[in-house]
């Protein structure tokens, strides 16, 4: 059995203490939440769970092996640090922490220790985008563009822009379904709350191929959208995340080019391309819960010492693009350049 700890019980923490008391192979020993009526509610539901206040409570049980970190961003790297010097591996909220640097130093201390850390992209654990991941590595040819919209009316956060807090989804969803790094970002946001942070952004990602990538985030949309259109130089695919049962649709439609015809002035190139309209699929998907699925690999993943798919590194590369594009916001929007934190295999 894996002995697991739960820091932080607000808006995420009920649905990790949930998932993780449904894995025959976890011993869930300890919630811990610095407010108390937040714990109360645990004890009806869960009276075999040790609650407390104190995180040293958990850090200093020889049986937890792991905790699960569910507090606010700026929270992240103090808590798991401790964590990590305690001998126990860290699942940690999304995005793992404020900065790269500080993601890299977490990565350090648990390479160092055979320790794991795991950071809580949830949507890469889905049917949905592990299909679309599919498609786009087998099916599209050459990636022309990568084009998201997630917006929706709130919910406002007080510690982290709109980039930070919804683009990160996005992010870690490209990350996975690509396989390749943008070499440069650039960014353009704007909060419409005096003191607040930024409640719309818009990002452009820059690869060293012909893809273009662009996201747009927003809390201040009347209608909730989550949907990604893909397109390459075979096939296009849309990914809706709100669509009941079709999440995923590809499309055979797209350009032909005539090989043959001539190549100079405008008549001639509209001689050369053609259109082909041809039929939309929508395949069966996985149903089963993401978060479920992400939990129980981070549980093998510690039984066994092994790296989860969202990993430390993982985890660095979205922050390292939302620090640069938190660079370029303040810049104006110019072009930040981004360091390769890791070769894909």
């Amino acid at each position: 059995m894996i002995g697991i700890g739960v820091i932080g019980y607000g808006y995420w923490g009920p649905n990790l203490v949930r998932n993780f008391s449904d894995i025959p192979t976890v011993d869930l020993r300890w919630v811990c939440d610095l407010q108390t009526e937040r714990l109360a509610r645990l004890r009806s539901r869960y009276p075999a769970v040790q609650i407390t206040e104190d995180m040293a409570d958990v850090l200093n049980d020889p049986k937890v092996d792991a905790v699960a970190i569910a507090t606010p961003v700026s929270s992240h790297f103090e808590l798991a640090m401790k964590c990590l010097k305690a001998g126990k591996s860290v699942f940690v909220e999304k995005p793992i922490t404020a900065t790269a640097e500080q993601a890299r130093r977490l990565i350090d201390e648990a390479d160092r220790r055979g320790l794991v850390v795991a950071v809580d992209h949830t949507f890469i654990h889905t049917g949905a985008v592990k299909k679309l991941r599919d498609i786009i590595q087998n099916d599209l040819g050459e990636l022309y563009y990568y084009d998201s919209v997630r917006v929706n009316l709130g919910i406002f956060q007080h510690d982290v822009s709109v980039m930070w807090d919804l683009a990160v989804h996005d992010l870690s969803i490209m990350d996975f379904v690509i396989g390749a790094q943008p070499v440069a970002v650039s960014a353009l946001g704007m909060s419409h709350i005096e003191g607040s942070p930024e409640n719309i952004a818009y990002l452009n990602l820059h690869y060293d191929c012909k893809l273009m990538a662009h996201i747009h985030v927003n809390w201040l949309a009347p209608l909730k959208v989550r949907r990604t259109l893909v397109g390459g130089s075979r096939k296009m695919v849309v990914y809706d995340d709100l669509e009941p049962s079709e999440k995923i649709k590809i499309y055979d439609r797209g350009l032909t080019i005539d090989p043959m015809a001539p190549k100079a002035g405008e008549r001639r190139n509209q001689m050369r391309i053609g259109y082909r309209a041809g039929d939309m699929s929508a395949p069966q998907l996985d149903i089963t819960e993401a978060l479920g699925s992400e939990l129980a690999e981070f549980v093998s993943c510690v039984e066994r010492g092994t790296k989860p798919i969202a990993d430390g590194a993982a985890g660095l590369r979205v922050v390292t693009i939302l620090e640069a594009a938190t660079q370029s916001m303040a810049q104006g929007g110019s072009i930040v350049e981004l360091a390769r934190e890791k070769v894909f295999s």
